[in-house]
């Protein structure tokens, strides 16, 4: 399989007269963030699942998902990771070396995909807030979820970890807060929770757990990465000090699991770092929240939802206030426009009402916030993600084998 691959194509506007251009899609169903574990149980030989990424066969898998590791971040910064350097150099595999996230490119959408193997159209987490038709009100879908809110009716679909977990071992290692929060009710289920409040607890005990079980898939998440970014910075030296940190906690997995154990390391996202002066209250410019009944979103992918019975002049005023604003510091385009380039995937009715009827992605070093709606310490974040440029968009994909043998790679 080649190394690498273009994205696709520019995709046209959905109407005449508005000239913008758009990245082309997630590769959803073929090298995307929701192929990992849905190809790792095929690897299992587990029924009802493709092995699309062509991953080793083996009876153990874990993988492990550094929230917040973009593939750029992982070349840029591997002199502070001996160990996955030593894995990336060892040999040619047959899996891709980078996958897409989700679109937007946030955890809340990314590690659905991944815990569904769906595009975010069908799971239907499609930002980090984002509206909910049914009480007219934004609601998060990560960390505070609204109580109107059922995680399992806003996300039906069965989990990638449900399905195994009827065919073999099921494990998820993780924090604490994490073993029954809405975010996993919604999208991670499935299987028995194992947690631990620092890294070294938590390899120990997915060492004790897959020792002691047959056919085993594994959940490793570790969510360091992308605090640190969040809060310091993706080239920061706190980012760094987690990168390393990360790096000894892959090295403990490769030298306690089971021999022969595949070992994947992925992502749900990357990030990149947007400067004090780029991180702007656009709900103080009129122009630009004209005809806006609610805004959502995440500040590089937001979600704007017009007044009810809005007609397409404010539409196209809106979007026209926007370009003129940022100019090619920004993609702007609607729901319609973003369902035909199939940015969420194939998207069902459920799902429709949930995303903006206008959406604005950033594509320079910009944040975007409603100061209305958020706390102020929210424009203290240096490191975002969410949008559709290579560096929040890309994650990498490392494939090895267990028990002091790197003998694959992605």
């Amino acid at each position: 399989m080649p190394k690498d691959r273009q994205h696709p194509g520019i995709v046209p506007p959905a109407r005449s007269g508005l000239e913008f251009a758009m990245p082309g899609a997630p590769a959803y169903g073929q090298r995307s963030i929701a192929e990992v574990l849905t190809s790792a149980a095929a690897g299992m030989g587990l029924e009802g699942f493709a092995n699309t990424l062509r991953l080793p066969a083996a009876s153990r898998v874990c993988v492990v998902l550094a929230d917040g590791l973009g593939r750029n971040l992982l070349k840029q910064k591997s002199a502070h990771t001996p160990f996955l350097r030593s894995v990336i150099q060892s040999g040619q595999g047959e899996v891709p070396v980078w996958l897409d996230s989700a679109f937007p490119s946030t955890t809340a959408a990314a590690l659905s995909s991944f815990g569904t193997g769906l595009a975010p159209g069908q799971h239907g987490m499609v930002g980090y807030d984002v509206l909910d038709p049914r009480q007219d009100k934004v609601v998060n879908l990560l960390g505070s979820w609204d109580p109107g809110v059922d995680p399992a009716d806003w996300q039906p679909f069965p989990t990638v970890l449900e399905r195994a977990a009827e065919h073999a071992d099921v494990t998820t290692v993780s924090l604490p807060q994490f073993a029954g929060s809405p975010m996993t009710r919604a999208a991670l289920r499935g299987g028995r929770h194992i947690s631990g409040t620092t890294s070294h607890a938590r390899t120990a005990a997915a060492a004790e757990a897959m020792a002691s079980a047959g056919p085993s898939l594994m959940y490793f998440y570790v969510n360091e990465l992308d605090k640190a970014g969040h809060r310091y910075g993706c080239q920061s030296e706190q980012w760094e000090h987690q990168l390393e940190e990360l790096d000894a906690t892959v090295k403990r997995l490769n030298n306690s699991l089971p021999a022969g154990t595949t070992i994947l390391l992925t992502a749900d996202h990357g990030m990149l770092d947007v400067p004090e002066q780029q991180r702007i209250d656009y709900a103080a410019e009129p122009a630009l929240v004209e005809g806006v009944r609610h805004t959502a979103g995440e500040p590089r992918m937001v979600h704007l939802y017009l007044e009810n019975g809005t007609g397409p002049d404010v539409r196209d005023r809106l979007l026209a206030a926007w370009r003129a604003r940022f100019g090619d510091r920004i993609w702007a385009f609607t729901r319609e426009d973003a369902i035909m380039a199939g940015l969420f995937g194939e998207v069902r009715p459920a799902v429709e009402g949930r995303i903006g009827d206008v959406m604005i992605a950033a594509r320079a070093p910009l944040a975007l916030y409603d100061t209305r709606r958020v706390r102020p310490a929210a424009m203290e974040v240096v490191g975002q993600h969410g949008s559709l440029t290579k560096a929040e968009r890309e994650v990498p994909l490392l494939c090895f084998t267990a028990g002091g043998r790197s003998s694959r790679r992605g």
